[in-house]
């Protein structure tokens, strides 16, 4: 098999012009079905290959997505990533991946690569205020969205979750399970579904006469970031009744630190919830509740705005917001009663 055969090469064989070979690969319908057949059976004996990446750079785009996220160690942004990468399969495109890692300068390097690849649009999961970076790649004619964002859309599409809203219904389910000393785990707060997160449990704590939120800053959003706040916690000996971490992964180093290196008990001395219901969240060692989002529907959502955006001479931009959904699990169970507290603080008791 000559795989290095050229599109000149498949004509000779098929005694035909170069174009009529390019309009079998492009354009079949052009072709009688006795040209056709003799072309098709010249590629099959010389095992010609189509350039796809030559064809794709005369036509000025490829067939593939870019999709930047913040972090794909998070199975919150893989599970948004897979559902993407299955919507772009059935319409012939494929997915590119880039983690930004929460850093402006690493996702605009990420921005420049895929406009080099030209490809079919952007999916973006901004660090900060992308703004002027998709209005550039409008111009050039890159349609692009905002995934987990919510925009004005009045000037570009967006598919996101209610984050204040999640935020709300997390602190709600602790104060309605009795807890009344609340901190908020998260970091930083120039990450706006953090902020959010945070505005909608402040809103909560707001209406419930007596009770206080705290915030407690985390260096990131992982596991390892969550265990040193629970360690933290525990070292200074004043510990909340009710944890909400602003992911799961948070919320599973909080459980760590607390229920297995410092042998405190989940609900019973701490109340702890997380967001996203990442799969790792049910089978914790103390099931963990959280706040969940829909990822299916956030990643295929996404391409389906993005064909919109391609397809529309003139788009009309949108903004689709989804609910999240409370899930109750062990982790958040009815508030320990006074008489049970004694001798079961660490380091010097709760307040």
């Amino acid at each position: 098999m000559n795989r290095s055969a050229s599109i000149k090469d498949v004509a000779n064989q098929a005694g035909v012009a170069v174009g009529t070979v390019s309009n079998v690969l492009n354009y079949p319908d052009r072709v009688s079905p006795r040209t056709k057949e003799r072309v098709q059976q010249a590629i099959e004996e010389l095992g010609f290959v189509r350039n796809d990446a030559a064809r794709q750079l005369r036509a000025g785009h490829s067939r593939t997505i870019g999709l930047i996220v913040l972090d794909v160690g998070n199975p919150f942004f893989t599970a948004v990533v897979r559902a993407a990468e299955d919507a772009a399969a059935l319409l012939g495109s494929a997915v590119l991946l880039g983690d930004s890692g929460h850093d402006a300068s690493r996702e605009s390097n990420y921005i420049d690569l895929f406009q080099e690849q030209r490809v079919q649009g952007l999916l973006i999961v901004p660090v900060g205020d992308v703004t002027g970076r998709i209005d550039q790649l409008r111009e050039r004619g890159v349609p692009t969205v905002l995934v987990d964002r919510l925009a004005d859309e009045s000037k570009y599409s967006s598919v996101s979750v209610d984050d204040d809203a999640g935020g709300y219904l997390a602190a709600r389910h602790l104060l309605d399970s009795g807890r009344r000393r609340l901190a908020f785990v998260g970091g930083p707060a120039s990450i706006r579904q953090i902020a959010d997160r945070l505005q909608g449990a402040q809103r909560a704590v707001g209406e419930e006469p007596g009770a206080t939120l705290e915030l407690l800053d985390s260096d990131g959003q992982t596991v390892l970031a969550g265990r040193s706040v629970g360690d933290m916690l525990v070292e200074r000996g004043q510990l909340p009744d009710g944890i909400f971490c602003a992911n799961d992964l948070l919320a599973l180093g909080v459980m760590q630190s607390l229920a297995m290196t410092h042998r405190l008990r989940i609900p019973e001395d701490v109340a702890l919830i997380g967001y996203d219901d990442i799969d790792f969240a049910a089978s914790a060692v103390v099931p963990l509740s959280s706040i969940r989002q829909p990822t299916q529907a956030l990643g295929r959502t996404a391409i389906e705005l993005l064909v919109e955006e391609a397809e529309a001479e003139s788009p009309i931009h949108r903004a689709v917001i989804f609910t999240p959904e409370l899930v109750v699990r062990q982790s958040t169970g009815a508030a320990r009663s006074t008489a049970g507290a004694a001798g079961s603080s660490p380091q010097g008791g709760r307040l």
